[in-house]
């Protein structure tokens, strides 16, 4: 049987949660499961308001109409990043400038951001690849000093921190997945943090297909009505249940996960101190959630090899992002500022192996000892 890249996370009360949200005869958007999970991301990461979505990709959006993205503005993102990351902006006939990323983490980076920024300039969308920070340090101070907005695009990054700081909670507003391949899954969701509470009823307006239904139901208003342009981003109450089973025992699925990668890592460190490979690196200060475990081959070549061998041993990897920046809606919607010095290269030696929670120790062993064989025959080539 082939070990699977993804498996979604599953505790043992979902289905119960499921059932109770049907029995209360209140699936659509906005019961007691949203309430809850919202809640319980305000308190964990002390944060001013968080509205759980039908997506990260949707999260984005709102915060792209939130900061009031106009035609000709320009956002500032890496272009090593999912197309949701872009597609939010784009929507609002935003052009997308790409900078160049960090090789260590992946992430983009911060000391090529200013250079980057023109009178047109709105926003600035760091993105915490693999659970790890950006330095939002020299983020928020750059974008302090040109009055941009910061839009986090942590939906990798739950439960990753950041000097202390939650990811998501940093910027003006955080943006959470919570999709089947993430560390807390409801199939497909995710959720918007809001950092200034004076954001708060407009977003709640844009949730809510442009109405003040949200006030209404808390009994500030008799009626509800049509107020401005808005959406539906209310996820369903099944999907809320799903989380909230999570969510209920987030620490141990986080520990779970931090087992396996520390695993990963402690067996693969010969082949990295080895010069074949390199390994993820957390910086100071930097607490991350085990989102994935990539390593890096030396190559592209080598990388689809090694690929190719575990999977003929049974084992599924992939590599992810192909750069945005040399896509077509990539060169149709933005432009890479700078030069590309590490994006495609770094891109092209990433290759994640097999996490999710409960993943067996035996299975990650394996793993380790086939990838460690691969480069055992290469030195005998």
């Amino acid at each position: 049987m082939m070990l699977p890249f993804n498996i979604p996370p599953h505790i043992g009360k979902e289905i119960e949660y499921i059932k109770v949200a049907i029995e209360n005869q209140k699936i659509c958007g906005d019961g007691d499961f949203t309430k809850k999970c919202n809640q319980w991301f305000e308190s964990k990461f002390k944060t001013c308001k968080v509205l759980l979505t039908t997506s990260c990709t949707h999260a984005l959006e709102m915060a792209s109409f939130l900061c009031d993205i106009q035609p000709g503005d320009e956002v500032i993102m890496p272009s090593y990043t999912f197309v949701s990351t872009a597609d939010a902006f784009v929507l609002r006939g935003a052009k997308i400038i790409f900078v160049d990323i960090r090789p260590d983490t992946m992430n983009i980076d911060e000391n090529l951001i200013e250079a980057a920024i023109t009178k047109k300039t709105k926003a600035i969308v760091p993105v915490h690849y693999a659970g790890v920070a950006c330095e939002m340090d020299k983020i928020m101070e750059i974008a302090n000093k040109y009055n941009l907005y910061v839009i986090e695009d942590a939906a990798q990054g739950v439960m990753s921190k950041y000097k202390g700081q939650a990811l998501g909670t940093i910027g003006d507003f955080g943006c959470y997945s919570f999709h089947e391949t993430k560390n807390y899954s409801m199939g497909e969701g995710g959720a918007l943090l809001i950092r200034d509470e004076k954001m708060i009823e407009k977003a709640e307006i844009i949730r809510e297909k442009g109405t003040n239904r949200s006030k209404f139901f808390r009994g500030q208003i008799d009626k509800y009505t049509w107020i401005d342009w808005g959406s539906s981003y209310l996820p369903s109450e099944i999907n809320a249940a799903y989380l909230w089973a999570q969510l209920e025992e987030a620490d141990l699925i986080n520990k779970n996960r931090i087992q396996s990668w520390d695993l990963y890592y402690n067996g693969l460190r010969p082949l990295s101190e080895e010069g074949y490979i390199d390994l993820p690196h957390v910086p100071k200060g930097c607490v991350h959630n085990a989102h994935m475990f990539y390593i890096k081959t030396k190559n592209l070549k080598e990388r689809s090899e090694l690929i190719e061998i575990l999977k003929s041993s049974g084992i599924l990897s992939v590599f992810h992002y192909i750069p945005l920046h040399t896509s077509p809606a990539g060169q149709k919607f933005g432009e890479m500022f700078g030069k590309d010095n590490h994006t495609t290269s770094e891109s092209e030696r990433l290759l994640r192996l097999p996490m999710y929670y409960n993943l067996n120790a035996k299975d990650i062993l394996k793993v380790i000892e086939d990838i460690k064989l691969f480069y055992l025959s290469l030195g005998d080539k």
